[in-house]
Formats: C-alpha cells, sequence, structure tokens
C-alpha cells in the first residue's frame, strides 16, 4: 500500500519548515471582541488593536455581544459595565457560566474604579480591570498580556 505523502513549505526568511496545520494560527490573527455602548470608544480601541495585528468584532450592548462570543468564539473581550439591556457584570457572569464561552478571557474597562467595582469584575470572572480614562498604550500592553499577537 502506497504511504501518504506531506507537504512541507520551506520560507526563505525563516529557513524552517511550516506543517500545514500551523498556516491556519499564521493567516488569522487573534480576534478581540470590543463591547461598549460608547461608539467612539470600540472605534479607538480597534482602531489600536488592529494596528497592534489583532482583529476586532464590536458590539454596542451585552445581548449583541453574547451573540457574537458564542457564534464567533472570540480569543479576548474587552467589556464595559454600563450598557443598555444586559450590562457588563451580567454579561460576564452569563458568559463564565456556560461551557460554550467559560474560557473567553474577559478585561472590563470602565468608568466604576471604585475598589468594590473591581472586586466585583473579578468576582463575576474578570481576569483584568481597567479604569476610564484610560491609557490606549497601557491597554494594549494588558491585552497582549493575556493574548499575544499571533496566538
Amino acid at each position: 500500500m502506497p504511504q501518504p505523502t506531506t507537504t512541507q513549505l520551506t520560507f526563505s526568511d525563516a529557513g524552517v519548515p511550516w506543517a500545514v496545520e500551523d498556516w491556519s494560527a499564521a493567516l488569522h490573527p487573534p480576534t478581540v471582541l470590543v463591547v461598549d455602548d460608547d461608539e467612539s470608544i470600540r472605534d479607538l480601541i480597534s482602531v489600536k488593536l488592529q494596528a497592534a495585528g489583532y482583529h476586532t468584532l464590536e458590539a454596542g450592548d451585552g445581548h449583541a455581544a453574547m451573540a457574537l462570543a458564542v457564534n464567533e468564539r472570540p480569543h479576548l473581550i474587552l467589556l464595559d459595565i454600563t450598557m443598555p439591556g444586559l450590562d457588563g457584570i451580567g454579561f460576564c457572569y452569563q458568559l463564565h457560566s456556560s461551557p460554550q464561552t467559560a474560557d473567553i478571557p474577559v478585561i472590563i474597562v470602565s468608568s466604576h474604579g471604585t475598589p468594590s467595582d473591581v472586586d466585583l469584575g473579578r468576582i463575576v470572572g474578570a481576569e483584568d480591570y481597567v479604569v476610564k480614562p484610560f491609557s490606549p498604550a497601557d491597554l494594549l500592553r494588558r491585552v497582549q498580556r493575556l493574548l499575544p499577537p499571533g496566538d
């Protein structure tokens, strides 16, 4: 019986063969879902993330964000607290209560910055908490800590 053949490519700049399975990861950047009811905040965050090599999805409320989280399976979610309908705390709780989405990390980005707000964010499953107004460079560092570009 003939042995199946496999294909490997060697890129001239790397000199290392890549298995076909690795192509998908190299061609599709990590996806970050940006959830905020303020379109200007969503746009600012998305532009910075895209410039850093991330793919972004956007939602203006918790219900739309949950649909995207379930259907698109982003690698990370940046989440505001105060939104119409399903707020960020309820969203984060529901996200981490479902086995389908429980492993998606969340960074809360909110103007609610008291110690009790931060504690509540962590209780419902947020890995990090950034208080508005924020430094885009600091937010990018926090995203890169949880989700390095190209992972």
